[in-house]
């Protein structure tokens, strides 16, 4: 907390340190890392200060009564820096902790494209949550987060499957409950050619013996547990 009140209004700990606090990672000594906004000044002793204009105040949280970074900002920082097993370690432990929230972690990497250790994180994450590699859109990675958290069958994602002579790929399937669902967000299915093409699809399937089902992004953000209490009956019938 010293440290952190020494870099001036804003500032938080980050890098490692947060790490350790979050206890992701064992607390060794050393400087201490905290990030500021846009700080100047000389270098204070012990302190490891990092200057960054764009943490976003959802990036940031208390942790211990201690300003710190979130999880998915900690470990952004972690991986431009840590060598490559304390970043896979701290990921596999912020996991075992159900800390690590995977679509949030996305969304700080969608954020920080280009950034230095951002492959190495966005690699990581992949190889945790394999489905997660043919995802398309925000929605779709909320979903099968919601997925994970409410212990429901992982679905296959993004598949091709074919359809009255016809290659379709469905959002979430389940093969052998033979049931599909479809996450539709507003950007590419709010059109009246849409709207058509995606009520003549889902007949085609049902034809074909799927059970297709829509949910919107209000359902998957807002009321995920009602959801999930839907999905698991689907699959149970």
């Amino acid at each position: 907390m010293a440290a952190v009140l020494a870099c001036g209004p804003d500032a938080v700990l980050s890098h490692r340190s947060a790490g350790a606090l979050w206890g992701l990672l064992p607390d060794q000594p050393g400087s201490i890392d905290v990030t500021a906004p846009n700080r100047r000044g000389r270098a204070l002793e012990g302190i490891a200060a990092h200057r960054s204009g764009a943490l976003l105040p959802q990036e940031q949280v208390l942790v211990k009564g201690i300003p710190c970074t979130n999880i998915p900002r900690t470990l952004l920082d972690m991986a431009g820096h840590a060598p490559i097993a304390a970043l896979a370690s701290a990921v596999s432990e912020a996991e075992v902790l159900r800390l690590l929230d995977a679509v949030a972690a996305r969304e700080v990497l969608d954020r920080n494209r280009g950034r230095r250790g951002a492959g190495r994180l966005r690699s990581l994450l992949a190889d945790l949550y394999p489905q997660t590699r043919r995802t398309r859109s925000t929605i779709e990675r909320r979903f099968l987060a919601m997925c994970r958290r409410n212990a429901l069958p992982i679905p296959e994602v993004n598949v091709s499957i074919r359809v009255a002579g016809r290659k379709l790929e469905p959002d979430f399937l389940w093969r052998d409950e033979r049931l599909i669902v479809e996450t539709d967000g507003r950007q590419y299915h709010d059109t009246g050619s849409a709207f058509e093409r995606d009520r003549r699809r889902d007949q085609q399937l049902q034809v074909a013996g799927w059970r297709v089902v829509r949910c919107t992004w209000r359902q998957v953000v807002d009321e995920p547990v009602e959801l999930s209490h839907t999905v698991r009956a689907l699959l149970a019938s």
